[in-house]
C-alpha cells in the first residue's frame, strides 16, 4: 500500500483475504508511511475484529489528520461491519470527546463528532460537547453536524 501505482489493488487484495490480512494490516498500522497508516484503519472499518479494535482507537491519536479520519470513521461507523460489536464509551469516548475540542482539523473534529453523536442519548458528556461544539467551533460544517448530532437527527 505504500506504493501509490498499487495502493488501490493492495487494499482491494487485502480486503478479498479478509481475516487472513489482519495481521499484515495491524503491521501497517506502524508504517512510516501515513498513506500505508490510513488504508490500513479503511481496512479495519470492514475487517475490525477484537483484537484489532485497540490498535484502531490508538491511530486516533495518529500525526496525519487523514490517518485521524480514516480511523475515527471505522470506529463510528456500523454500516462496514459485519457482526463485529463495536467498542463502547468506555473505550473511545474519551479521545473522540478530545479531538472533538482541539483538534487542528475540522474534518477530524467532524468525524469525532460522529463518534461522540453516537453516544449522544447515554452519556451526558457527549450531548453536553456537542452543544459546545455547535456553538462554538470554527468550521461551519463541524458546528452543523455537531447540531444535527445533538439533536439526536444524526
Amino acid at each position: 500500500m505504500g506504493d501509490p501505482q498499487r495502493t488501490t489493488a493492495a487494499y482491494w487484495e487485502l480486503l478479498r483475504r479478509g481475516d487472513a490480512a489482519l495481521g499484515a494490516i495491524r503491521a501497517g498500522l506502524r508504517d512510516a508511511n501515513a498513506g500505508v497508516r490510513e488504508g490500513c484503519c479503511r481496512l479495519l472499518d470492514h475487517l475490525v475484529d477484537v483484537d484489532s479494535m485497540g490498535d484502531l482507537i490508538g491511530m486516533a491519536d495518529d500525526p496525519d489528520a487523514r490517518v485521524r479520519v480514516a480511523a475515527f470513521h471505522a470506529l463510528a461507523c456500523d454500516r462496514c461491519k459485519g457482526d463485529t460489536c463495536a467498542p463502547g464509551a468506555d473505550r473511545v469516548l474519551e479521545p473522540a470527546l478530545r479531538h472533538l475540542s482541539t483538534d487542528p482539523d475540522a474534518h477530524v473534529r467532524s468525524m469525532a463528532a460522529e463518534l461522540v453523536g453516537k453516544f449522544a442519548l447515554t452519556e451526558p458528556r457527549a450531548a453536553e460537547a456537542l452543544v459546545e461544539c455547535h456553538a462554538h467551533d470554527p468550521s461551519p460544517a463541524v458546528r452543523k453536524k455537531a447540531g444535527w448530532l445533538s439533536r439526536g437527527k444524526g
